[in-house]
């Protein structure tokens, strides 16, 4: 059985589309990949597949091996380099700063229909029981190496996709070996009221099909001025607290807007900020007025240096906490 492989399976939903599920569904897999599991992601969302764009790696294609789908390599298990701040956090000096030379990085691979069409652009257009036999082939005949982690990027809503999705992994993970292999679902969501109504719908869906919420993440909680470092809440903040409150679920965290990591992707640009901005009481490297953004190195390693990476950091250490006290 492919999942075999798979020690834990964490499903990343939200009852709205546009809420930035893939965008958590990545920063998770580099985060956890940073503290040194092995991950995979695998692509359900069939008309909207994103994943290779954020890792970017649209061009590549998977490979046919005896029994199904090789998944394409994001990068591999290594040391990254030793990680230059200039920045000055809680009063040290930048000799003084913690050093992060030889950092263990788990392997990270994706699956996706992105990197099955033969051009990106091409339309998706499918009836439901073709995208339910797509969403089991993923299931079945993707060739998983080891990892400690597989997340599942899902589309918007409780449609074929989800049911599918479903239906299958309780199939095969209650024949598992390891009772806790689906070990749940991250719930995204925005701070407005619009976001939290749909939200509540995918909460009750959990529910309802038996998947334990691992946590509430509210995404785009606010805007970072790439000029001063200030954090403006231009949607508002708070919802998705109240409404992980009122579900009786935990609140993994609140994740802003940050224009470097959107130029990190799009660009694969090295993040900078002015001079002593400060995140979760790391200092983060500065820019240099004149100097063209660096674009060496991988995605992994140039991510340690986005001031979204201190954030979610803390959301997966208290992930991995929760599933591993379930083991």
């Amino acid at each position: 059985m492919p999942l075999e492989n798979v020690r834990h399976i964490v499903l990343v939903l939200s009852g709205k589309g546009g809420v930035g599920k893939s965008s958590i569904t990545t920063q998770l897999a580099l985060t956890l990949s940073l503290q040194g599991h092995s991950v995979g992601v695998l692509d359900v969302d069939l008309t909207g597949p994103s994943i290779p764009r954020f890792f970017g790696i649209e061009g590549k294609k998977v490979r046919q091996a005896p029994g199904g789908w090789v998944p394409v390599d994001v990068h591999e298990a290594q040391q990254l380099k030793t990680r230059h701040t200039n920045g000055v956090a809680d009063g040290e000096t930048a000799a003084a700063a913690p050093s992060e030379e030889g950092q263990k990085t788990g392997g990270l691979s994706c699956m996706s229909l992105g990197f099955i069409l033969s051009n990106r652009g091409d339309a998706v257009i499918w009836r439901g029981p073709k995208k339910t036999a797509m969403v089991r082939q993923f299931l079945t005949d993707v060739l998983w190496p080891e990892l400690d982690f597989l997340l599942i990027d899902t589309p918007p809503g409780t449609s074929d996709e989800h049911i599918s999705l479903l239906e299958t992994l309780l199939k095969q993970t209650t024949s598992s070996a390891r009772p806790n292999q689906l070990a749940g679902a991250v719930v995204v969501t925005t701070p407005q009221a619009i976001s939290i109504s749909d939200v509540k719908k995918e909460l009750n869906f959990c529910k309802k099909t038996g998947v334990r919420v691992l946590g509430v993440v509210e995404n785009m909680a606010g805007f970072v001025c790439p000029n001063c470092s200030e954090c403006c809440n231009i949607f508002s903040k708070g919802g998705g607290e109240v409404m992980a409150r009122d579900f009786e679920v935990p609140f993994l965290g609140s994740v802003p807007i940050d224009p470097a990591f959107v130029m990190l992707i799009e660009e694969g640009v090295r993040p900078r900020y002015p001079k002593g901005t400060v995140v979760e009481g790391k200092a983060m490297v500065e820019r240099e007025d004149g100097v063209e953004g660096d674009k060496e190195g991988l995605l992994v390693e140039k991510y340690r240096e986005c001031s979204l990476a201190p954030v979610f950091e803390g959301i997966v250490r208290r992930l991995v906490e929760d599933v591993r006290s379930r083991d």
